[in-house]
């Protein structure tokens, strides 16, 4: 559906609703004459109705409503009384009204009527003269006036069927029976029920999680069936209240055309807007908080980002710019692409700029890279304009974007592309209301960490401690496939004692990314993940960036939800100080890292050792054997909005004389799990299914190519044992040989 059939399908909707109250207004103010607020509402319909009409090109009924609006503007300013007459006249407006949006929610058109003679009788009605046999049309189903043939051509298409006006308004009370497809397709519920609704979905997830952690620990079958069936209806009733909060993206996509226009007029620029994925939906308060975010990039993308005709002629470009707006899901996340095709921006000016206003110095401005400086232009008070205008040049704007989209759990990122133009990519989540999160625990207190903000988890054995946490500069770091990692550790932030070490002196660390960078939290234990209802702090704590709710456990205690940036700032770790020197010490040992590889090790037997680059793996998952379905006669399993294929390493890399018919029964048996390995390529994920994850190793990778099967690389010693690598693309492409031959999949 285009965004002008929306707008249709909108205009209808209200204006078939406004109607249907207006027949006992207008009966009210018949009797009671003095009712100035029955004719203030019934002259704003008439007239919201005439001002979208014409916006939408409905000719026929805006010259009726404007007619219509004159009238009752007279009567709701005292100059003229109601009365039979006038009342007959205005039900009949209301009854052609109604055809006329029959008509064009039927055929997409008005119709051939010609309402020249009512359009007559209220302008003379308005003007207070006399009105010979003042009649109008007895009430028509929308329906029969939009399928009434239009008069013939030797018929005189201004008379009128003879019909009392005590009539009309007798029968005006009546509910009309509009049978329109656009009225009854759905309901308007007022938000405010949808939050409290939503908010007693919350309170029963919470009750649920309380119910699952009771019965995990008792054995009565019973219970655990109907805790089950309890899950199950929960999950679908949370699904369904939120689908009833969710809203299309094109709903506040549908002004940016107007508001480029504008800023394109006052610039002197000629700008095309494109949409793409207008569909996609998002929680009505997530919609809420990125419109004005949204509203200021449109704005700067069309008065800095696109040349003036003039500059794009000289460039080599065509005089209209382009400016592309793109949604889609992606892994759980809404992204959101604003690209231009304009000038990309003036690193070399935004330097300038930004030592100008004395954002940074030049001496800092001369160590920095591309990325870091076109990433200024998120900073508080800079713009590179050069004089104020009602556009630009107020030092507001990107700055309160990127504080905007962080505060929803977002993150915004620019790619620049000098002479090209320029791409915007914003990631939000669906909701704010209910989400993924991992729990942890530190100092003795439970906290949840957003999934949207989590990376992946390391566990450092106590012989590991040691050699795997550095101290640069006086900040610790910890060495993860070559990169070095700043670590917080949670204990310290919040000023307890404990160590962070466990007791057999392991160290827990949740990698997380703020502001596109990545650190390691340190914590006391790693718990589980869950869902959790977020609940917003009290007036006491809005102060502390590092909370961004709470939630409630299943035991019932609280749990307060942390707020990765604000740890990150709080703990001072994403400085450009400690960037710079963790870079300098990466690039001191870059040569020694280069020849080792990160490899994550399995088991698919007991005798079968085998690994993957940990560059191929998307996550580790475990799941219960009961979530494996079958679909043609293949393994998969519903995961994160895709059905995810499955290829059991055990049944794809078994001999041939090893007995392999009944593998396929053994993963539908119930009360076990399985462990996953995830792949993913162009959004499209395929599971590995793997008897045992063993470890994560940095080891030289040497392949000897004897003894190669299918499925296999070669083999090779890891951890003083031999060890197969797996060839992930030649598994995928023997098991399942469509999806391996698909373009989008094979696309680089």
């Amino acid at each position: 559906m285009t965004g002008e059939d929306d707008l249709v399908k909108e205009f209808l909707v209200e204006s078939l609703e406004n109607l249907d109250r207006l027949d006992q207004d207008f009966l009210a103010i018949e009797k009671d004459t003095s009712a100035t607020d029955r004719l203030g509402s019934i002259f704003r319909t008439i007239h919201t109705i005439k001002g979208t009409c014409g916006f939408l090109g409905f000719n026929k009924l805006e010259s009726l409503t404007h007619a219509g609006e004159s009238l009752l503007s007279r009567l709701r300013d005292g100059a003229l009384k109601a009365n039979v007459e006038i009342t007959s006249a205005l039900l009949g407006m209301v009854d052609e009204v109604r055809g006329i949006l029959a008509s064009i929610e039927n055929t997409k058109g008005e119709g051939n009527g010609d309402y020249s003679a009512t359009i007559q009788k209220l302008t003379k009605l308005k003007d207070g003269a006399p009105v010979e046999a003042v009649e109008v049309p007895t009430a028509k189903t929308p329906a029969a006036a939009a399928q009434e043939p239009p008069p013939a051509a030797e018929e005189d298409e201004h008379e009128e069927p003879a019909a009392a006006p005590v009539a009309v308004a007798a029968d005006a009370g009546k509910p009309a029976d509009t049978n329109s497809a656009a009225a009854g397709s759905g309901i308007r519920v007022d938000v405010g029920l949808l939050d409290r609704l939503m908010n007693l979905v919350g309170e029963l997830v919470l009750a649920r999680n309380q119910i699952l952690q009771f019965t995990a620990t008792t054995e009565n079958p019973t219970l655990a069936a109907s805790t089950q069936r309890l899950n199950l209806i929960t999950s679908e009733l949370q699904e369904g209240v939120m689908k009833t909060r969710m809203q299309p993206i094109g709903n506040i996509w549908n002004k940016f055309p107007r508001i480029v226009r504008d800023v394109a007029q006052m610039c002197g620029k000629n700008v095309r807007v494109e949409m793409e994925g207008r569909e996609t939906e998002l929680d009505k308060t997530i919609i809420e908080a990125i419109k004005d975010p949204l509203t200021h990039i449109i704005r700067n993308s069309v008065d800095h980002g696109i040349e003036s005709p003039e500059k794009r002629r000289k460039a080599g470009k065509a005089e209209e710019g382009r400016l592309l707006l793109r949604a889609f899901h992606e892994g759980g996340q809404v992204n959101i692409e604003i690209i231009d095709d304009g000038a990309g921006i003036n690193t070399d000016r935004v330097k300038a700029k930004a030592i100008e206003r004395g954002l940074i110095t030049a001496e800092q401005a001369a160590r920095m890279g591309d990325r870091e400086v076109v990433n200024l232009i998120f900073l508080p008070g800079f713009s590179t304009a050069e004089k104020l205008s009602n556009v630009s040049g107020r030092g507001v704007g990107m700055d309160v974007v990127k504080t905007n989209i962080e505060r929803i759990g977002g993150t915004v990122d620019v790619q620049n592309k000098p002479g090209e133009g320029t791409v915007l990519r914003i990631k939000i989540p669906l909701t704010l209301a209910i989400i993924p999160a991992l729990v942890i625990t530190s100092g003795g207190d439970r906290f949840a960490i957003p999934q949207v903000s989590l990376l992946e988890l390391v566990r450092l054995e106590p012989d590991q401690v040691k050699t795997g946490i550095e101290n640069i500069r006086g900040t610790p770091v910890y060495r993860l496939r070559g990169n070095l990692l700043p670590l917080v550790y949670l204990n310290r932030v919040f000023r307890t004692q404990n160590d962070h070490k466990t007791d057999d002196g392991s160290v827990n660390i949740v990698i997380v990314q703020a502001d596109e960078r990545q650190f390691g939290l340190v914590v006391d234990e790693i718990n589980d993940t869950e869902e959790i209802v977020v609940k917003p702090l009290g007036k006491l704590f809005k102060g502390m960036t590092t909370f961004a709710g709470a939630t409630i456990m299943g035991d019932g205690r609280v749990a307060l939800i942390l707020d990765v940036l604000g740890l990150a700032q709080e703990a001072n770790v994403l400085s450009d100080n400690k960037d710079r020197a963790m870079h300098d010490t990466a690039a001191q040992n870059k040569d020694a890292a280069a020849a080792k590889q990160t490899l994550l090790l399995f088991r698919i037997s007991d005798t079968r050792r085998m690994a993957v680059p940990l560059s191929l793996v998307a996550r580790l998952e475990e799941f219960p054997r009961s979530a494996i379905e079958f679909s043609n006669n293949k393994m998969v399993m519903q995961y994160r909005s895709q059905i995810m294929p499955l290829i059991s390493l055990s049944e794809a890399l078994a001999d041939n004389r090893i007995e392999t018919a009944n593998i396929a029964d053994a993963h539908r048996a119930q009360g076990e799990t399985i462990q996953v390995i995830v792949h993913t390529k162009n959004g499209r994920s395929i599971g590995f299914l793997v008897d045992r994850i063993v470890d994560v190793i940095e080891e030289s990778l040497v392949l000897q190519r004897t003894n190669i099967r299918p499925g296999v690389l070669g083999s090779a010693v890891l951890d003083k044992k031999v060890t197969d690598l797996i060839d992930v693309e030649g598994l995928i492409h023997a098991a399942l040989p469509a999806l391996s031959e698909d373009a989008a999949f094979q696309a680089a």
